[in-house]
């Protein structure tokens, strides 16, 4: 599967279940590298995409930041995006998740999935 293919996978199975409480990261942004790399939480939107079995098949090999980055190709501005708390506190919905991600897969339509998951979080 391609970075397009995997995030889309990504975006549909946080929508499985759009009012999941997910645990956000905290500070991902002030973490020195080496740290961040190996930040995780129980919960996460991380852990959803870890918990697929498709996932670990195609290489997902845990549920922290770093593996996130590599495995979905993600920048640390978007994957930030996805799991950081500083937009939503401690915890969001997947909805608000499954947004962020498909705001990486095509940013500009991304804007409209973000605005919906504001007016519903």
């Amino acid at each position: 599967a391609n970075r397009g293919q995997r995030l889309e996978r990504w975006a549909q199975l946080l929508e499985q279940s759009p009012s999941r409480r997910l645990t956000a990261l905290a500070g991902t942004e002030y973490a020195p590298p080496d740290v961040r790399e190996r930040m995780r939480t129980d919960g996460s939107a991380i852990t959803v995409a870890f918990e697929d079995p498709i996932f670990r098949a195609q290489g997902l090999q845990d549920d922290t930041y770093g593996e996130a980055k590599r495995f979905f190709e993600m920048s640390d501005w978007q994957l930030h995006e996805v799991v950081c708390h500083c937009h939503v506190g401690a915890n969001m919905p997947a909805r608000w998740a499954a947004s962020r991600v498909r705001a990486a897969v095509s940013p500009g339509a991304g804007i409209l999935a973000w605005l919906r998951a504001v007016f519903m979080h």
